[in-house]
């Protein structure tokens, strides 16, 4: 990390102690943990800046990005930047930002190159992040702005013409003209008596209707389900449908019989092992636990239980 950037963290550390009336010689004494080390701390400052501040020494070009792309990227964002089922576009939408359905890709809405890059390095592929090298990241990264037409398939894309690169939309975002406002925190009497606070999944149409009528067996989606299943269903919707939903990497759309008898052959037994430890088949790959590791084998085997009971 960056001694300005150091410096800008104990300061929200240490005004962040003080709000909540912690003095300044407590704010540092809480006997838990150890402090970091510098290169603990340097593996997580990895942010990139518009004007290329972070920007690691590189260089691709959209050929070299066009095969890692089809191999990386293209089964969420297609072939050609257009997206698949829910993913993002990465391309086109030209035109499109005063419309009632905006298409908000690199090329028509984002204001810089450096969070292209920034996110790539980050965050993807989404089931390896931070597996890509500097220059491959390059390559993606100007694999991407060809599809929009801001570069040709021969430019080299390094990290000191990556900030040179003006995107269409980048006049248009602007400082907030708004100015700050410091208004008094309310301690106490914040919520006034009479006031009476609830919620309902259901009565807000949040709840994923058919899984609960299947579960609970009943055409009332608002009866309660046993809470093992209710947990389960849970579990699917943070940490399975953003596959199972849309068969990424191969996987068994939920729902799908024809999918999940081929899969119940191996045997339920087969079937937990491979949800918790991982498995790479012929037609994808399952991270294990779904990629969450806080999840614990019984939450996992429950999740299971879930999706072989849909596709019956």
């Amino acid at each position: 990390m960056r001694k300005e950037a150091r410096s800008v963290w104990f300061i929200f550390v240490l005004t962040a102690g003080l709000s909540c009336g912690i003095s300044a010689s407590e704010v540092l004494k809480f006997d838990i943990g150890q402090p970091a080390s510098l290169a603990q701390i340097e593996g997580w400052d990895i942010d990139v800046r518009p004007d290329g501040l972070g920007l690691p020494a590189g260089s691709g070009n959209a050929l070299s990005g066009e095969d890692l792309y089809e191999e990386k990227c293209a089964s969420c964002h297609g072939s050609f930047g257009e997206g698949e089922g829910r993913w993002p576009k990465l391309a086109g939408g030209f035109g499109t930002l005063s419309d009632v359905r905006p298409e908000k890709t690199v090329g028509s809405y984002w204001p810089y190159v450096s969070t292209l890059w920034d996110y790539i390095h980050r965050a993807m592929p989404f089931l390896q992040p931070q597996s890509l090298t500097d220059d491959e990241v390059y390559s993606l990264t100007a694999y991407i702005l060809f599809l929009n037409d801001l570069i040709d398939e021969n430019f080299i894309l390094t990290h000191k013409n990556l900030p040179t690169i003006v995107l269409p939309n980048q006049p248009h975002f602007v400082d907030d003209p708004r100015p700050d406002v410091h208004n008094t925190r309310c301690m106490v009497d914040c919520i006034s008596a009479d006031l009476k606070l609830s919620w309902n999944t259901a009565n807000l149409d949040v709840t994923p209707k058919a899984s609960l009528k299947k579960m609970s067996g009943n055409n009332d989606s608002k009866t309660a389900m046993p809470s093992v299943q209710a947990v389960a269903l849970s579990t699917y919707v943070q940490s399975c449908a953003a596959c199972h939903d849309a068969g990424l990497s191969g996987s068994p759309i939920l729902g799908d019989k024809k999918a999940w008898g081929v899969r119940l052959e191996l045997g339920i037994t087969s079937l937990y092992e491979h949800a918790i430890n991982g498995y790479l088949g012929t037609s994808g790959y399952m991270p294990a636990k779904g990629g969450n590791s806080s999840l614990s084998d019984p939450e996992v085997k429950a999740v299971v239980d879930y999706m072989v009971m849909m596709a019956r």
